[in-house]
């Protein structure tokens, strides 16, 4: 078994999260150990190495080459993990040194170094569960911590779902519990998506009556309302990252939608006014805009329908 999947079954066992276990995590690993290919693990030592020193070693010990501009992407989605997790200890020489330092150097702890020194031999499975045993990994950690950032949202029939956290769920929840009890009273919902799982919400059987094609849900906008009793189909889209509904985007959904014998409402939903400037020459007409710090009003991009 090479060095790399044996640096990578090392990280598994200590508790990380798949992301930290990859190739690039388990080259860094080797690299603090300063274990080449042919190396006994007992042979371990924690070395202090800088970022810098980490790729020099990588690419003459296992040739795998790392531009420089790729550091603070180690640092970022390797070592502040390796540090989050208790492998790693930051400027052991130094903790007052600034991360941003170019002296700033990372050291496996003597934990963790005790432990390597073990893989392969008797004592190994001893030590796991020993150190597993009095910490909690941090694949748990991460799971507790994203449960409780989650963003709970309560849907007009009552139920309650939870939202994966971040800033366009957030406007998501405020569009559902705000937008949707002043604007579209009685409605139902019928589609949610969410940044990390994709969909969330989708009753299908509505789908079927509306004549909307349940294989390109996910053409859909952020959130899709009905009100039976209008006919209405509210189709509104979170913006943060994404774009509002532009005249594009109207357009395909239209295209999409041309079998459903619901009249269409477009809505964008802004966090505030700021975000809504940014967007403003994008926005379609014959749509609306809806602001969640201010929830009572609506912005009416066609107007020729009160005159």
């Amino acid at each position: 078994m090479g060095k790399i999947l044996e640096a990578q079954k090392i990280l598994k066992a200590l508790g990380l999260p798949p992301a930290q276990f990859n190739e690039s995590a388990a080259l860094t690993f080797l690299s603090l150990a300063n274990i080449q290919e042919d190396d006994p693990w007992r042979k371990a030592e924690p070395l202090r190495r800088r970022i810098h020193d980490i790729i020099i070693f990588i690419k003459g010990a296992y040739g795998k080459e790392y531009a420089e501009n790729t550091r603070e992407t180690i640092r970022r989605q390797v070592i502040h993990q390796f540090e989050q997790a208790r492998i790693v200890n930051r400027n052991p020489d130094n903790p007052l040194l600034p991360t941003n330092s170019p002296r700033t150097h990372y050291a496996l702890t003597d934990e963790v170094i005790n432990l390597i020194r073990e893989y392969g031999g008797k004592g190994w499975n001893i030590k796991i569960k020993t150190i597993l045993g009095s910490r909690k990994s941090l694949w748990e950690i991460y799971q507790k911590e994203r449960q409780l950032k989650m963003v709970p949202v309560k849907l007009p029939t009552g139920d309650n779902i939870l939202l994966s956290p971040g800033k366009h769920n957030e406007l998501q929840a405020s569009v559902i519990e705000q937008f949707g009890p002043r604007f579209a009273p009685g409605s139902l919902v019928v589609y949610i998506g969410d940044t990390a799982r994709k969909t969330l919400h989708l009753d299908e059987k509505l789908f079927e009556n509306l004549k909307i094609p349940v294989s390109k849900h996910d053409k859909l906008p952020d959130i899709v309302f009905y009100d039976k009793k209008k006919n209405y189909l509210f189709l509104i889209e979170a913006v943060t990252s994404h774009g509002p509904v532009s005249p594009k985007r109207q357009y395909e959904l239209e295209n999409m939608l041309e079998d459903c014998p619901a009249k269409r409402i477009y809505v964008s939903a802004f966090q505030n006014f700021k975000e809504f400037k940014r967007h403003l020459a994008n926005i379609a007409w014959e749509t609306e805009v809806w602001l969640s710090e201010i929830p009572d009003h609506l912005i009416h991009f066609n107007g020729d329908k009160f005159l």
